[in-house]
């Protein structure tokens, strides 16, 4: 066979004078080859002309539920794990952690029905919903003890939040490399869409939940001796007297 130009309309000209046209039919064979290279291109471009591959992030920003139910016996066995030993709980701030990835995706199936290119649209949600604000019901809204306790706690709200947007850039990048570079994906129809699905919910989710749980280090800074201690001492003994 003679060399042949290295593209799709050369080379289907070239295959199609070789197998079957003498020269009176060189016409036909050039049509022929014309047709074959618009119809893969065709299909190439339809992939081509799906969006890219896109991570967007999103932090939840709900407002904090304040909870005055509870005595302080109560709060100090709910935040048993987070609590000095020996320290009662008259304040506790909680965050319920929440991971969602959610997947759209545009997609051109071959015309077997056995190959699909599509590109994935990803959308990460995180952030802790709800948070609540305990304070024990020994203390009346309005008094010393309950603005002190109060504003402790809100140190532990901030320290949430400012964690949650200090980790966005992080999640951003990481998961942008690993998805949203390159183009369309290609594989067997509903493969690689099973696969990715599999990798969000088995390594990508838990390693969110592993930025957000970093924010212990920072709320155990908040959660000192001294803290404990100048709150439990703090307006007159109004504290120790209510508890005793």
């Amino acid at each position: 066979m003679a060399w042949c130009p290295d593209t799709v309309i050369g080379y289907a000209f070239c295959l199609c004078q070789w197998m079957f046209c003498p020269e009176k039919r060189l016409m036909r064979c050039l049509v022929l080859a014309i047709l074959i290279a618009l119809s893969a291109q065709a299909r190439a471009d339809e992939c081509e002309q799906l969006p890219p591959p896109s991570v967007v992030i999103k932090r939840f920003d709900e407002g904090v539920a304040l909870n005055k139910q509870y005595g302080y016996k109560t709060l100090t066995t709910l935040g048993a794990k987070l609590a000095r030993p020996g320290n009662q709980v008259l304040g506790l701030t909680r965050g319920n952690a929440v991971v969602q990835f959610s997947m759209s995706a545009q997609s051109v199936i071959d015309r077997t029905g056995r190959w699909e290119c599509f590109s994935p649209q990803l959308t990460l949600s995180y952030g802790f919903s709800p948070m609540t604000v305990f304070v024990a019901n020994e203390f009346p809204e309005g008094s010393c003890a309950y603005k002190e306790i109060y504003e402790h706690e809100l140190r532990h709200v901030k320290a949430y939040q400012e964690h949650m947007v200090g980790i966005e850039k992080a999640l951003q990048e990481t998961l942008s490399s690993r998805f949203a570079t390159g183009g369309p994906w290609r594989g067997p129809v509903g493969q690689k869409r099973a696969l990715l699905q599999q990798e969000l919910d088995e390594r990508w989710a838990r390693y969110v939940e592993r930025e957000i749980a970093r924010v212990e280090v920072a709320q155990a800074l908040i959660d000192t001796p001294e803290e404990y201690a100048r709150v439990a001492n703090s307006c007159d003994g109004e504290i120790k007297r209510r508890i005793q």
